[in-house]
């Protein structure tokens, strides 16, 4: 059967939809809805059948967790064993918004969100939908990217059904979720902390925010036993077509449309001379604005016939960082 889906104004939710959709979720449902990163899949996170339709609606592997969402620190601190005070300090400067802290966690919290480990991972998110639903629902919602497992990322409500259509109950259409990559991942169990995901807070950002140097776990893969962070698989956010990242972007792209294939180049820069052979899809200069629009434009050369995609190197710098997270795993 097609999963429903309902529109939605994502600034003034509209309550009886927002009322149909926390319903499905009490009765162990799943329920696909924005936020300020992309789309998440959301179930009971204290319901470990519902946590594992999650699993099972998206194919993912059992030893990669889920973040919770919350709506206050407070509710935060419930699932908890231990709030340090850079919890506190990090919840205060960017909660609500794109950071999901990783803290020790109760042991009602179900084995299901936490691939078995020891920690869970604890997100507060900024957009009105989601929420509206947390608070509807009245549970901690478990919800990671609404998609199939190591698939590019959902970032529309189109793009959830490309991958989940018949899998899952509904979902609220609010339109594009405007950020466009998932939340930075912060390890505060640990001292001092680390980001084990790179996202749209910068580890800069955290540093300063703590008073402490807070470092990345650079190339961070969890082959197998428990990743104590979504989005440290080798390859994941992956379009269904090659891809590969290049300095000489262009060359390559000549190259590859050369020997026959069908091939696109996507850039940060401006390409100084037609490529007739070659689609080209440019994209923003600035971080931020290349970030809100990478998986649409993955998306959108999936459905091109496009058979190969070649990315020109973003900028080495900490701006870029979960920019290039996204693309080496992508291109694995």
């Amino acid at each position: 059967m097609p999963t429903r889906c309902l529109t939605i104004d994502p600034q003034l939710p509209d309550p009886s939809v927002i009322a149909e959709a926390a319903a499905i979720l009490r009765r162990g449902g799943i329920v696909a809805f924005p936020t300020e990163t992309v789309y998440g899949l959301g179930a009971n996170a204290l319901d470990g059948a519902a946590v594992r339709r999650i699993f099972a609606a998206k194919g993912r592997p059992a030893n990669n967790p889920v973040i919770v969402h919350v709506t206050s620190s407070d509710a935060a601190r419930q699932l908890a064993a231990e709030w340090p005070a850079p919890a506190e300090r990090l919840a205060a400067q960017f909660w609500p918004g794109p950071l999901t802290m990783v803290v020790k966690k109760q042991p009602h919290v179900p084995d299901e969100v936490t691939a078995g480990g020891a920690t869970v991972a604890i997100r507060c998110p900024q957009h009105p939908i989601a929420r509206a639903l947390i608070d509807a629902a009245g549970v901690p919602l478990a919800a990671p990217s609404a998609n199939a497992s190591n698939r590019i990322s959902a970032t529309t409500a189109k793009h959830v059904l490309r991958t989940l259509d018949g899998r899952i109950d509904l979902v609220l259409d609010g339109g594009p979720a405007g950020g466009g990559l998932e939340s930075t991942v912060v390890d505060v169990s640990v001292n001092p902390p680390r980001v084990l995901r790179p996202g749209l807070i910068s580890a800069d950002a955290l540093s300063a925010a703590l008073d402490m140097t807070v470092r990345t776990a650079e190339h961070a893969v969890v082959e197998r036993g428990a990743a104590p962070s979504p989005g440290m698989l080798a390859r994941h956010y992956a379009p269904l077509i090659p891809l590969e990242i290049c300095p000489r972007g262009v060359e390559r792209a000549q190259e590859l449309s050369a020997s026959g294939q069908r091939v696109a180049l996507v850039t940060h820069l401006p390409v100084a001379h037609s490529l007739p052979s070659v689609q080209v899809a440019i994209l923003s200069n600035d971080p931020a604005g290349y970030a809100s629009r990478l998986y649409q434009t993955l998306y959108e050369l999936e459905s091109s016939g496009i058979e190969r995609i070649v990315v020109v190197t973003p900028p080495q710098s900490a701006e870029w960082a979960a920019i290039h997270d996204r693309l080496r795993r992508a291109s694995a």
